[in-house]
C-alpha cells in the first residue's frame, strides 16, 4: 500500500520525474503592471487578450487618461470603432492625454468617414507630440489629403485603408492593396 502512495505522489501536478516542481503563486510577489502586459500582448497582435489586461489596469488605477487611451486602441484593433471612439473621446479629454490617443482618435474618425474632424485630431496629435512623430505626420497628410480632394488615392483607385501599429499604441493609416 505504502508503494501505491509513494507512485501516485510521482503524478502530483507539477511534479516532474527528476524531482523538480513548477513556481508556485507568490502570494506576496509583486505583480506585473498590467498596462505592460496589455501593451506587450498589443505588440503580439494578441488584441483580445490586450484588451482583457488593460481592463484589468483600469480596474487598478481607474479610468484615467491612459487606460481610456488603452482600452480604445485595443478596441480599435478588434475593429469595435464605436467603443473606440467613445474610450478615445474620454481619453482626449483629459489635460494629460497622450499623443497617441489623440492620433488614435483621428484614425478612428479617418475609418468612419469623418475625414475633417479626423484631420483635427492629427493636428493636435501632431502639435503635442512636438511634430516628432512620423506616424502621425504621415497620418495628418492623408487626412488632410483626403479632405481636400475626398477622392484622392495615393496608390489606386480601389485600395482600402488597413490599420498598421508603428509602436505601443501608435498607429499608422496605410493603403493595402486589393
Amino acid at each position: 500500500m505504502l508503494a501505491v502512495m509513494t507512485a501516485s505522489c510521482d503524478q502530483l501536478p507539477g511534479r516532474h520525474g527528476d524531482g523538480v516542481f513548477a513556481p508556485g503563486l507568490a502570494p506576496r510577489g509583486a505583480a506585473e503592471d498590467q498596462l505592460i502586459v496589455g501593451d506587450r500582448l498589443m505588440a503580439a497582435g494578441q488584441y483580445e487578450l490586450a484588451l482583457d489586461a488593460y481592463t484589468r489596469a483600469a480596474g487598478e488605477r481607474g479610468l484615467n487618461s491612459e487606460t481610456l487611451a488603452a482600452l480604445g486602441s485595443a478596441n480599435l484593433r478588434l475593429g469595435r470603432l464605436n467603443q473606440a471612439e467613445r474610450q478615445l473621446r474620454r481619453a482626449v479629454e483629459a489635460d494629460d492625454a497622450s499623443p497617441e490617443a489623440w492620433n488614435n482618435l483621428g484614425v478612428v474618425l479617418m475609418e468612419s468617414g469623418q475625414n475633417g474632424e479626423a484631420a483635427q485630431m492629427f493636428r493636435r496629435a501632431f502639435a503635442t507630440s512636438n511634430g516628432q512623430s512620423d506616424a502621425i505626420r504621415d497620418n495628418l497628410r492623408l487626412a488632410l489629403a483626403k479632405l481636400a480632394d475626398p477622392g484622392y488615392t495615393d496608390v489606386n483607385e480601389n485600395s482600402d485603408f488597413r490599420l498598421v501599429q508603428r509602436g505601443t499604441g501608435d498607429f499608422l493609416l496605410t493603403r493595402e492593396d486589393p
